[in-house]
């Protein structure tokens, strides 16, 4: 009798504590904004934290609380830019697309390496054993990597002059590959320009020129010759406006060094807009 006035002492107890428990998972039930999943759904889940939130998760929150706008995530599409926006009630205007872009022809792989490097394949690891990172241009990319290995999207990698290149068609600009990158060679401009600078070496005339066999060099002829004003050379080096530049390619003409190129010579592309 004693075993059976137990097994009854404890099934009367779980079902007391189980009735507790249900009556208490009522009391303190966090309600959940159904609308919580759907920009969930819409979200691309890859985590980047380009819009500056921890993770997916955390901008669906921002959105829902109304902290951050619908197209607080840089990696969504048009598409999902605008499911987002439905699911919150609001309406979304076009905007251009953007992409990453390295400021870095690899010109200092021509013979200007100055140092051996021996060890991890990673551009601050790379800079912590020597300063330069084994180049002898101080702004050049370091190629080792660092930017590719952040990449959620595969939309960056180390081509064949040994220098980071975005696929412009893959990259979403979330900016994490800028903000893993050492030398801060890598900016956003619009996905649609056809001129592009890709140097970001600010040494003078002589030095670039020592430095890297294709270097601005600070000439200001870009800048002289430009119809629009839209480049401009400050600290030594050029740079494009591009809500000035036309693409006339006066630019591309006018480099002595024939760094300034037209990335879209054989056939130029329409401007990209995206909902966002």
């Amino acid at each position: 009798m004693n075993i059976v006035y137990a097994v009854l002492t404890l099934g009367i107890l779980g079902g007391v504590f189980a009735l507790i428990l249900a009556i208490a998972s009522k009391v303190f039930e966090v309600k959940t904004d159904p609308r919580l999943e759907l920009l969930l759904d819409c979200l691309p889940g890859a985590n980047c934290g380009g819009c500056g939130y921890p993770g997916c998760a955390g901008c669906a929150a921002a959105i829902l609380a109304k902290k951050a706008p619908v197209n607080a995530c840089p990696s969504c599409s048009g598409e999902q830019t605008s499911r987002i926006a439905a699911v919150m009630g609001v309406e979304v205007q076009a905007v251009e697309r953007r992409v990453a872009f390295v400021r870095c022809s690899g010109g200092t792989r021509a013979g200007h390496k100055f140092e051996r490097y021996v060890g991890i394949e990673d551009c601050v690891a790379a800079m912590k054993v020597s300063g330069n990172g084994t180049l002898d241009c101080a702004f050049g990319c370091l190629g080792r990597g660092t930017c590719v290995q952040v990449c959620k999207f595969d939309a960056i990698h180390i081509n064949d002059k040994g220098v980071a290149e975005v696929d412009r068609e893959k990259c979403t600009c979330c900016m994490q590959c800028a903000a893993a990158c050492p030398r801060k060679v890598i900016v956003s401009m619009p996905y649609a320009v056809d001129v592009v600078l890709p140097c970001a070496n600010h040494e003078k005339g002589a030095s670039a020129k020592a430095h890297c066999a294709v270097s601005c060099i600070g000439c200001k002829l870009c800048e002289r010759n430009c119809p629009a004003g839209a480049i401009t050379v400050n600290n030594n080096v050029a740079r494009i406006d591009y809500d000035k530049c036309t693409s006339c390619g006066t630019c591309v003409t006018k480099c002595p060094r024939k760094l300034i190129v037209d990335i879209h010579a054989n056939g130029k592309v329409a401007p990209v807009v995206v909902q966002e």
